[in-house]
């Protein structure tokens, strides 16, 4: 093979790792550099040497680890060239340099994977607003480029990348720590962590908006920073998240027909709900139950294994849904835990009964804007018969819509009633 082929194969290797390892080479430079920016800027600087070097010099043996010591040299480099117009960074390239300096066997997996926790527990520090947390997470932790985290949650790139600079901004400002918080801190903190995955997982597995009832790409991210979470911490809610977020991927290839429209839980063919996923969900969940405290995340995660564990929807335990949704409601108050104890409700007692519960959470105004309550009251008054309150709230509900297969099965439903 010649020397192009050679190379071609190198940059090959260069892809993979960078597809592979990226994100845990940058949270190190991170921690080593002490800045997000300039860790980004080494990063890439890295992976532009490897690209040069490799080829002729050959693939390290610990390919992260060389990107993390060349980054950081590079970095301490570039502060040496710019420090002729800034004498402040002068001294900041001497104090990188005269820390510790990390041969390439320094790197392991276990720092690697402290880092990348570090990081998590930065982007999510709680001196940042919500919506800055989850952006940051996502650009930082999972890689995602600004424009796809804005397509992700409906907002201009420009507005994301400003939360991010803001954030990255608040994060050197507040000297916010780079690191993992103290156990008797951790359950405030890991709170707001899994509130961030949760939501990640969430866009992914039903899109807020637009053609396609899901984004695999964001749901398999918040799944893969749930399994560093269980790894590296062991937690009960973290361990109840990651069953819940792996109950709920079981069933994406059976929550729409091969057209793309909604298919709901009843009717779904439960063959091709993915049964890996399922056993690994439900040993969490076990795992979650006995090492308590018991959480909203555990508690969720169990009533997904009780719909995995049922063979067919017929067969499922309603009454145990209820009696954990009971649970829930006083663990997690919230009006949408309600109304999805409500619709359990109905499954054990019948529409009447669900229908009655639903009304009094909308009578409230909790969740007038909210599509799944209208939705829900519209079934339930099919079911009974009232034709013209289900159209009502059909309608309402499909006002309210804005993913097209969702907008879709209303409009199917509205037909039906006709």
């Amino acid at each position: 093979m010649g020397s192009g082929g050679a190379a071609q194969d190198v940059r090959t290797v260069v892809d993979a790792v960078y597809r592979s390892d990226s994100r845990r080479v940058l949270a190190t430079l991170i921690r080593l550099l002490g800045d997000f920016d300039r860790a980004e800027e080494a990063l890439h600087d890295a992976f532009s040497a490897a690209i040069e070097q490799w080829p002729r010099d050959g693939v390290p043996s610990n390919p992260r680890a060389w990107l993390v010591s060349t980054g950081r040299f590079q970095a301490i480099d570039t502060l040496r060239r710019r420090a002729r117009f800034d004498a402040s960074l002068a001294a900041l390239a001497l104090e990188l340099e005269g820390q510790s300096a990390a041969p390439v066997e320094w790197t392991g997996e276990e720092t690697l994977e402290d880092d990348r926790l570090r990081l998590v527990f930065t982007c999510c520090h709680p001196a940042l607003p919500p919506d800055a947390q989850v952006a940051l997470t996502l650009r930082e932790v999972c890689g995602l480029t600004t424009e796809e985290i804005a397509h992700a949650f409906l907002t201009a790139p420009r507005t994301v990348a400003q939360r991010i600079v803001r954030a990255k901004g608040k994060i050197r400002d507040a000297r916010i720590p780079y690191q993992v918080p103290a156990r008797a801190d951790l359950p405030e903190r890991l709170e707001a962590v899994l509130r961030v995955v949760y939501l990640v997982f969430n866009e992914g597995y039903s899109a807020s908006s637009g053609d396609s009832l899901t984004r695999h790409d964001l749901s398999g991210e918040a799944i893969r920073l749930g399994r560093v979470l269980v790894e590296l911490l062991a937690e009960s809610e973290a361990m109840g998240l990651l069953a819940l977020m792996l109950l709920q991927e079981s069933r994406r290839d059976a929550r729409t027909s091969p057209s793309g429209e909604v298919v709901l839980l009843d009717d779904q063919d439960r063959t091709r709900w993915d049964q890996a996923l399922i056993a690994e969900g439900i040993g969490l969940v076990e795992r979650a139950l006995v090492a308590r405290p018991l959480g909203p995340y555990a508690i969720q995660a169990a009533i997904a294994a009780v719909h995995a564990e049922a063979r067919t929807a017929d067969e499922t335990n309603w009454i145990e849904i209820v009696g954990l949704y009971d649970v829930l409601v006083l663990a997690d108050p919230s009006p949408v835990i309600e109304l999805n104890r409500a619709a359990a409700v109905a499954m054990r007692d019948g529409p009447g009964a669900g229908l009655e519960l639903v009304e009094a959470i909308l009578a409230r105004g909790d969740l007038w804007g909210y599509q799944f309550a209208h939705s829900a009251r519209a079934d339930l008054c099919r079911r009974l018969g009232r034709v013209d309150d289900a159209r009502v709230s059909y309608v309402r509900a499909l006002a309210l819509a804005r993913q097209e297969p969702e907008r879709r099965f209303l409009e199917r439903r509205l037909r039906e009633l006709a």
